[in-house]
């Protein structure tokens, strides 16, 4: 081995000289052949680590298990070809809504408030933002005439239309845009906060009958819960 060594460094040292001087040769062997640093880049992580590694291997792997398990959510596509959405032919009956309908009248009174008492812009702005599922609403105003007068529970309050259910227990998609519905709200006993004095209880109307127009509720009921609507003159008339 000292032989061998010795040689590679009278080979070195004999190649250095035919470039530069005596002096020059013993510096530059010395730095960059004796005295080179050798690095070496491990191919595994360090012993400290490998337990960490395989845990989260380990990790990985149970939750590309459940991934596997867990069944992925129908799309609206799958859900409408399915028919999620529908009615069945045995629960198209007026009166197994009508429950329904009660919920959403004590629901509507707690939502207005006293407000149900006045006018103005105030139940306005509550009435645009709230839900409609159970109402009982009429068409009063349509670009289809033959629309005109169907009355009943609002079963479904979709982006676009409504869907109905009338007394003839008969189910009817009526289209928000151009159509006018009304709806009477009973009104309360009495106010919900003494804090507003209600009128004189010859005096206190019965019900609260408002006009909506389906352009401005064109959105769904669970998007008009969180959307702030601004008080603006209607160009539909």
């Amino acid at each position: 081995m000292e032989t061998k060594g010795k040689k590679d460094q009278e080979i070195g040292a004999v190649l250095l000289a035919k470039a530069h001087s005596a002096d020059e040769v013993n510096r530059i062997f010395t730095e960059k052949v004796q005295q080179r640093p050798l690095y070496l880049t491990p191919n595994s992580p360090p012993p400290s680590d490998a337990r960490a590694a395989r845990r989260r291997a380990q990790a990985k792997k149970k939750e590309q298990r459940k991934k596997a398990l867990k069944p992925k959510p129908l799309s609206a596509t799958q859900r409408r070809k399915l028919g999620l959405y529908d009615v069945p032919r045995e629960g198209q009956k007026y009166a197994v809504f009508e429950p329904l309908h009660n919920l959403w009248v004590g629901y509507i009174q707690e939502v207005l408030g006293n407000e149900t008492y006045s006018s103005g812009d105030a139940p306005g702005a509550k009435l645009a933002s709230a839900d409609f599922h159970g109402a009982e609403v009429e068409v009063v105003r349509s670009g289809c005439v033959s629309r005109v007068g169907i009355k009943g529970i609002v079963i479904k309050d979709s982006k676009f239309a409504f869907e109905i259910i009338t007394r003839k227990n008969r189910v009817k998609l009526v289209p928000k845009e151009g159509t006018v519905f009304r709806l009477e709200i009973p009104a309360p006993k009495q106010p919900v906060s003494s804090q507003v004095a209600a009128p004189a209880k010859e005096e206190q109307p019965e019900s609260m009958v408002v006009e909506i127009h389906g352009e401005q509720f064109q959105f769904r009921s669970d998007d008009r819960a969180s959307r702030k609507f601004r008080t603006h003159f209607s160009k539909i008339l």
